[in-house]
């Protein structure tokens, strides 16, 4: 423990972290009988300078220990992981999982979870986790859907706010994105240990951590409420918040290059609902369609 928490610290102070990468340039150099003689050579770099760099001396530039990397044979992001050195099978797993095709790493992956959650599996069935992005009706929806389920309705982000005792507004200006994104992480788990089940509305930006919305997926059958971008910016409005429009005359460019940037994570979602031109209750109707329930459900233990 001791170990892992002087990495930590190393990782967040920047002479810390250059003796920490090149404590992996030289670990994996040596690993792989390199000469720095060699490696230098084949790297069109001094010995010197990667004497300097292996001693945590010298501010490497990006490009430069791109080719450190190749000559190496090595994943750039190996010498810049500033965690402690994984387990061999870790590393052999991820190298077999990057030759796989898209569509390889998805059958793995849902072979893996039903292998290793177990009984957890089952239980992933009574929470629902609706995710898409903001204005797209996940609350509407979401509070309507656990009226009908007869189970609690939640708001990850007032979850958030709840176990900090602040505004998600006041926690970026005070702390930052990453802080916000550990309390969310922290206000899942939270919500996962607590509840059996529920439906969940998650923001929209879940999506881009992958720990957290790799938990979501495993833990929560999940939902991707889908809208038109036009119609994501009018319900945003029509809630009283001008923010979006307020200023800026490209925001729904910038709101289409979001959504577009978004739209591979919000696919790997178990169900689609697109919200697009329809009433709540219409969009209700067709989810409760997608999760074969039926008009007379009242209870997640219908879920299969």
């Amino acid at each position: 423990m001791k170990n892992n928490s002087k990495r930590d610290a190393m990782s967040l102070d920047p002479s810390g972290f250059l003796r920490l990468l090149g404590e992996h340039v030289r670990t994996m150099r040596t690993r792989r009988g390199m000469s720095r003689r060699v490696l230098a050579r084949d790297a069109e770099i001094s010995e010197r300078y990667l004497a300097q760099l292996e001693a945590g001396e010298a501010n490497c530039s990006i490009v430069l220990l791109r080719r450190i990397a190749k000559a190496i044979g090595a994943q750039l992001t190996d010498f810049v992981d500033a965690r402690v050195e994984r387990p061999l099978e870790a590393v052999i797993l991820e190298q077999f999982l990057g030759r796989l095709s898209p569509t390889q790493i998805s059958e793995a992956r849902r072979l893996l979870i039903d292998h290793f959650e177990g009984k957890t599996g089952t239980r992933r069935n009574q929470r629902i986790a609706l995710v898409g992005l903001r204005g797209s009706g996940k609350s509407t929806l979401g509070q309507m859907l656990a009226e009908r389920l007869e189970v609690p309705f939640l708001e990850l982000d007032r979850v958030v706010e709840q176990q900090n005792g602040i505004s998600l507004g006041e926690m970026f200006e005070m702390f930052g994105r990453e802080a916000f994104r550990r309390s969310e992480r922290a206000a899942l788990e939270a919500t996962l240990s607590k509840y059996p089940s529920f439906v969940m509305a998650t923001g929209g930006g879940i999506v881009a951590e992958p720990a957290t919305y790799e938990l979501l997926l495993t833990s929560c059958l999940t939902v991707w409420v889908r809208a038109a971008p036009q119609e994501h910016m009018q319900r945003v409005m029509k809630q009283g918040d001008l923010r979006p429009m307020a200023n800026n005359a490209g925001a729904m460019d910038d709101l289409v290059a979001i959504l577009r940037s978004r739209e591979p994570l919000y696919a790997k979602a178990d169900i689609v609902v697109d919200t697009a031109g329809k009433t709540p209750r219409q969009s209700l109707d067709e989810l409760q369609t997608l999760l074969g329930l039926s008009e007379a459900t009242t209870s997640t233990r219908s879920i299969a």
